[in-house]
């Protein structure tokens, strides 16, 4: 018995369909083009088989030809068209007139999201908005993808409207609609919304869905301002896969505690999940930020183990890791290890080396230009900050080569750099060259260099000028009076600047502290710490800390100092030798030496400045024997030769207390002349020893 035609086609059709499901397009092709007789079944087959895999041309192409045999096309056409990764805008708008003129664009919900989704992904998020609102018929699928859209492109208010409306409908949520409503919440103000979407996500049960589990860890951890609750809510998430991992391990990473970041890459491991390339970039990230480089050593170790480190993006993470702690022996290895070298990954090492103050910036960005990468404005930043004043003048003229002559960023550093150079009137001609728009960075940029050649008059001229000061400017002008004496009016500036509600920085700290420090002003510093922990004292940096310690030790309080050093959770070489200072200044020499020991047990290895603290702490309480031990292993044990401002305080602290053969021993053993200090140091020492002689005989 014979088949008929219609069941032969189906017959054919179904195989076609059933080769492009499992991937085999060639022979699908191959079957359809040996078709006798091809029909809309098969052409929307093959369309949509094409448009799966994302050969769009292909899908394209067969469409044309449907049309020239005659062939009208149905809602499926279009919807596979619409799905079509690589169709431009002016593609997608003709198909939407000829889809329209059909009369099936709205004739059911299945071309209409199509289209919507096409106009998402180009970023024409008001046309998208104008399909939705045009079709009359919506299904599950359209709903959670306008959603979905509103979400991912920052619209918070008309994600949630449109999921209020949504819930009204006859439909029922399904995990995608949560998901997409979670990912319009991106900040503190929307912490309480994304609260509400948990509350339903309980109510309608699904809170133990993998995908819907994910979305609310990461929308607690862009909403709460810290990881508490992501990490509260990761603790919740019974079935955990990698997705879930990579998310908590993301936002630790970026947090105050990037040390999280391992413990939990470290879990991960444990509970038995391979570790990705999401999972090796959140790891180098916390790695980046933290200041030992071990931990970014043994992610390192893991990823070639696990053959990532040819990978462009986690290879760049690498360069980028190593680079910040100063280690480009690393950095550079790194980077020739990476196949397919980009922008990215060129402008990683470029960075690097330009904080070196060195030419090889300079040589890098020739050498990525000669490879064909063409720099932009980060790659131009990063060498200008380090270039030579013989350097400038000619990547200047390459700036404006390749067009970047008006860009601000650019045009802000060539006038920071043009000024650090020694050519302050090349900055101004930039400032005043009326075919470059003028911003507040480039004013900032002249404020600071009349700052630091101590014209403080015009730092304040220019100040009156700027119309919308940002944080920069009222810090520039607040270090320019601290720094001209004008102490007052650095106050009622910063006033005036809380009254703009414009928040006070670490560096706006800075200069107020430095302030009460000079005026031994215990009240006034002590009331700015009070402003500080108002402020989130815990999001200062190690240099206001410093200060602080500083601050409280010259102003009379050493328990002021003590307790800063306590709280603080990244103390630096600074810090130690401030406290150690502030001790020695009290008079609590003994305790000054224990703390300089026990910076050395902390791995914190002493220098030339922390060497004179400790020595100035023996010299305020008399302790020779502690203060010599200590000069002799300073360069046996830490490699430091001493200098003039050393031996000069070990002479004082040695004929201050009677050890005069010692101290002039001392001074002849000196790899270089002594000068009129020491000896005044030393005589001084010999009259006190004379005093106290008589004073004895006296008695």
């Amino acid at each position: 018995m014979g088949f008929s035609l219609p069941q032969i086609e189906f017959f054919h059709n179904n195989l076609i369909s059933l080769y492009a499901t499992l991937g085999h397009i060639s022979i699908a092709r191959k079957m359809f083009d040996e078709m006798p007789h091809r029909n809309v079944v098969s052409y929307n087959t093959m369309i949509g088989a094409y448009s799966r895999n994302k050969e769009d041309n292909e899908a394209c192409n067969l469409f044309a030809d449907m049309r020239n045999h005659g062939f009208f096309p149905t809602q499926f056409t279009y919807a596979s068209l619409f799905s079509c990764d690589s169709l431009n805008t002016d593609q997608g708008f003709c198909l939407q007139s000829v889809a329209m003129k059909s009369g099936l664009l709205f004739a059911d919900a299945f071309v209409g999201t199509a289209l919507l989704g096409l106009f998402g992904r180009q970023g024409y998020i008001r046309e998208a908005f104008m399909v939705f609102e045009e079709m009359p018929f919506k299904n599950l699928v359209t709903w959670n993808a306008i959603i979905s859209l509103s979400g991912h492109q920052g619209f918070t208010n008309e994600c949630m409207l449109m999921f209020s409306h949504f819930m009204k409908t006859e439909i029922t949520l399904s995990e995608a609609s949560f998901v997409g409503v979670l990912t319009g919440f991106q900040s503190k103000e929307n912490l309480e919304s994304g609260e509400q979407i948990h509350a339903l996500v309980i109510k309608f049960g699904v809170e133990h869905s993998v995908a819907i589990a994910n979305s609310l860890v990461k929308m607690y951890g862009k909403c709460e301002g810290n990881t508490f609750l992501a990490e509260k809510m990761f603790k919740f998430v019974s079935n955990k896969d990698l997705m879930t991992w990579n998310t908590i391990i993301g936002i630790v990473a970026k947090g105050e505690e990037p040390i999280k970041a391992i413990e939990f890459f470290s879990k991960m491991c444990i509970n038995g999940f391979l570790p990705n390339k999401i999972t090796f970039l959140n790891a180098i990230t916390s790695c980046s930020r933290l200041d030992n480089l071990t931990y970014g050593e043994l992610i390192h170790s893991m990823i070639i183990k696990n053959q990532f480190e040819k990978d462009s993006l986690v290879a760049t993470s690498l360069v980028n890791l190593y680079a910040k702690h100063d280690r480009l022996d690393y950095a550079h290895p790194c980077f020739d290890k990476i196949h397919d070298k980009n922008l990215v990954s060129w402008n990683a090492l470029i960075h690097g080396y330009s904080d070196k103050q060195c030419s090889s910036s300079l040589l890098l960005m020739i050498k990525m230009i000669h490879s064909g990468i063409s720099p932009n404005e980060f790659s131009f930043s990063s060498v200008i900050k380090s270039l030579l004043a013989t350097e400038l003048k000619e990547i200047h003229s390459l700036v404006i080569k390749t067009g970047f002559h008006s860009n601000e960023y650019i045009t802000s550093s060539l006038m920071t750099s043009y000024a650090k150079n020694g050519f302050p009137s090349d900055a101004l001609r930039f400032f005043q060259d009326s075919k470059i728009p003028q911003s507040i960075v480039h004013t900032n940029v002249i404020c600071g260099m009349y700052n630091r050649n101590g014209e403080y008059h015009k730092t304040q001229e220019l100040f009156c000028e700027v119309g919308n000061p940002d944080i920069v400017s009222w810090n520039i002008l607040i270090e320019a009076c601290s720094r001209n004496g004008d102490y007052k009016e650095a106050f009622e500036l910063f006033h005036h600047m809380l009254i703009d509600r414009i928040g006070p920085d670490n560096y706006t700290f800075v200069s107020l502290i430095t302030i009460s420090t000079n005026l031994c002003n215990l009240l006034l510093g002590s009331s700015l710490h009070g402003l500080m922990i108002k402020s989130n004292f815990n999001h200062f940096d190690i240099m206001v800390n410093n200060l602080m310690i500083d601050m409280y030790g010259k102003c009379g309080s050493i328990r002021g100092s003590i307790m800063i050093f306590e709280e603080m959770m990244k103390k630096n070489v600074i810090s130690w030798t401030v406290l150690i200072s502030a001790l020695g200044l009290h008079g609590f020499g003994k305790e000054a030496i224990e703390k300089f020991k026990e910076m050395e047990m902390f791995g914190v290895k002493a220098d030339k400045i922390a060497f004179m603290a400790v020595f100035s702490a023996c010299r305020h309480v008399g302790l020779v024997k502690e203060g010599m031990e200590l000069f002799e292993i300073m360069k046996e044990k830490y490699g430091i030769e001493p200098e003039m401002e050393h031996y000069l305080v070990v002479v004082d602290l040695m004929a201050r207390y009677g050890d005069l053969k010692e101290a002039e021993k001392l001074i002849f053993g000196m790899p270089f002349s002594p000068n009129a200090s020491i000896w005044r140091s030393f005589l001084h020492g010999c009259n006190r020893a004379k005093s106290l002689l008589s004073q004895i005989q006296e008695c």
